[in-house]
């Protein structure tokens, strides 16, 4: 596996020639990464703060305002344009309301079936209706769930132990270059995002850290934003789902479902190795970041010019 310089220095070149191609300020050179300061006006909740844009909900943990992320070129990403999410399906009346507040016109829903089936649908305002577009988890749901149930901690060892969850992990992230399915979902909701008619946008998955990180990290690295700053976005869904998902494993364990829950870990956190996958995938299968956003999303000069102009103060 590459270094993690050497990834930063290879994705910053590849979204450089996203930048020329979309007549866009280039993102040749990796600005430092650093915190958003707050906007003067708007929905957003960026602020100085770790947590920067986090809009803290009962019923989900990761919700956030992507605006406020500083670009390399010394502008910032618009805030209340677009929102990343966890499932919103145990949303409070309260919540219902926050995210009223947000004046969306699209939701979409990056889930499968079987997740929507068992977490429910999304709670949403009245008259807000959700953009279904299910990404490929390779089954990640439906065999989590099957460890669990099984409440056999050799049958869990053997199917998440010994690095196993890791590499899940890394296949679902490759599948995100490699499924033409995938890719389609992916570039429809890039689409979205560069028509002012689609805005403001919030996607969402089941954790709002996977398939919707990878949108997010795509997204900013499109307009501008470096390397290291998308990263960070990226990882920050450890420090916001932390302590939701020790709860989740301390409850496994407590009803007899896990002896050791710490299995689950691998599954619920994000890591710089599982980005990685899907950058590595992108460069072999595209030569770069810059060609899987073109070639495999299908994203032309036209889109990706509305999306830096549409995005980017």
């Amino acid at each position: 596996m590459r270094t993690r310089t050497t990834r930063i220095r290879r994705t910053t070149a590849g979204l450089a020639s996203v930048a020329l191609l979309g007549a866009l300020t280039s993102c040749a050179a990796v600005g430092s990464p650093a915190r958003a300061a707050a906007p003067a006006e708007g929905v957003s909740h960026r602020t100085d703060t770790p947590t920067g844009g986090h809009i803290p909900l009962t019923g989900a943990v990761n919700v956030r305002d992507l605006g406020g992320q500083p670009t390399v070129d010394g502008e910032r990403v618009r805030a209340g344009r677009v929102f990343r999410a966890d499932s919103l399906g145990k949303l409070t009346d309260a919540d219902v309301g926050r995210i009223g507040e947000l004046g969306l016109r699209t939701v979409v829903d990056y889930r499968v079936p079987f997740e929507v089936q068992r977490d429910g649908a999304d709670r949403l305002p009245q008259g807000l209706a959700v953009t279904s577009r299910p990404v490929n988890d390779l089954g990640l749901y439906a065999k989590t769930m099957e460890a669990i149930g099984s409440k056999d901690p050799v049958e869990q060892q053997e199917m998440l132990g010994d690095g196993k969850a890791e590499e899940l992990m890394r296949s679902i992230y490759r599948t995100f270059v490699t499924d033409p399915d995938n890719r389609r979902q992916f570039g429809a909701t890039l689409r979205d995002l560069a028509d002012r008619q689609r805005t403001p946008l919030l996607v969402h998955c089941t954790s709002g850290k996977d398939r919707t990180g990878w949108t997010s990290y795509l997204l900013l690295r499109a307009v501008g934003v470096s390397s290291g700053t998308a990263e960070k976005d990226y990882l920050l869904s450890n420090e916001l789902r932390a302590e939701s998902d020790r709860k989740t494993r301390e409850a496994l364990k407590q009803a007899g479902y896990m002896e050791n829950p710490d299995l689950l870990i691998p599954l619920q956190e994000v890591r710089e190795d599982y980005l990685e996958s899907a950058l590595d995938a992108a460069e072999e299968e595209y030569g770069s970041l810059a060609g899987y956003v073109t070639e495999g999303l299908g994203l032309d000069r036209t889109t990706l010019v509305k999306l830096r102009a549409k995005l980017v103060d």
